[in-house]
């Protein structure tokens, strides 16, 4: 029985303004079904999206959801879950929206631990804007603000997730929906910061540019620039040059989320700290 998307979109935006062949449909109906498996309540989800094409995930499922301004998706999120912690709030960003203007968001996100999942569309480019320089393009891709070839070393996404401190960090492509919507529903269910690095073409923008003239060769490539974290482990050094490993790359339910943090403040200034007997102190100690 085929799965049927329509309770989850909002029908009258249909159909998309993504090009033909865009993997941002394909994320978002894996995110649909991950949804659908996790069983919860439409209302008791929250989408915030930035500006790009990513941006428009929002515009298209029917949850609760805010259109923001560019990179300030974590920004508004963390206020969202701040006031609703027991809400899943999921942040849609593209490579650019994520990592440039709105990078100091991202860092901070994951530094605290506040649970929200951040899935980052990486397509190494910005593709709503016509093809300039992103913090993921490669080095030697042509863009229009390095027409002989980008020279900006090439940015590692779940490096920073994990050295920001992010507890659940994982990569995966939209060349495989099926393990998309299984690290989708790992993240929504992680209590923690989740950061999403998830490979997708834009073979309009990007790929045509750069000599893969189908959408096809530009999933080709993706393929190729890819490999499951436990075979890349096994490769000598040298050998993972320009490999990005696939899959959970970190995961930590030991650190303490932000929210949990926050509402021992809210009771201490509510003077609920006076009823902690010296016993009850000695033993967190």
């Amino acid at each position: 029985m085929a799965f049927n998307y329509d309770q989850y979109l909002r029908l009258e935006k249909m159909p998309t303004l993504w090009c033909w062949g865009c993997g941002d449909g394909v994320i978002l109906k894996a995110f649909i079904r991950a949804i659908e498996k996790m069983g919860v309540k439409q209302d008791d989800v929250c989408v915030v999206s930035g500006i790009g094409c990513s941006g428009r995930f929002s515009s298209y499922v029917d949850f609760n959801t805010v259109h923001t301004t560019h990179g300030r998706t974590v920004a508004f999120a963390t206020g969202i879950k701040m006031m609703h912690p027991d809400k899943i709030v999921v942040c849609v960003a593209g490579d650019g929206d994520a990592l440039a203007i709105g990078g100091n968001h991202t860092i901070h996100g994951a530094r605290r631990n506040i649970d929200m999942t951040l899935i980052i569309i990486n397509n190494f480019i910005y593709g709503l804007t016509n093809s300039q320089t992103s913090p993921t393009t490669p080095q030697g891709m042509w863009t229009v603000t390095q027409k002989v070839g980008n020279i900006d070393p090439t940015f590692d996404a779940c490096a920073l997730g994990i050295a920001s401190g992010a507890s659940f960090v994982a990569r995966e492509t939209m060349l495989d929906p099926k393990k998309l919507e299984k690290i989708f529903v790992k993240a929504m269910e992680h209590r923690g910061f989740s950061f999403l690095d998830i490979l997708s073409n834009c073979h309009i923008n990007l790929g045509r540019k750069n000599k893969m003239v189908s959408a096809m060769d530009n999933l080709n490539w993706i393929d190729s620039i890819t490999m499951p974290v436990k075979k890349y482990n096994e490769l000598p050094e040298e050998e993972k040059l320009n490999i990005l490993p696939t899959g959970i790359l970190k995961e930590d339910t030991n650190v303490r989320e932000y929210c949990d943090m926050y509402q021992d403040i809210i009771d201490a200034h509510q003077g609920k700290r006076a009823n902690i007997t010296q016993d009850d102190f000695e033993k967190k100690i």
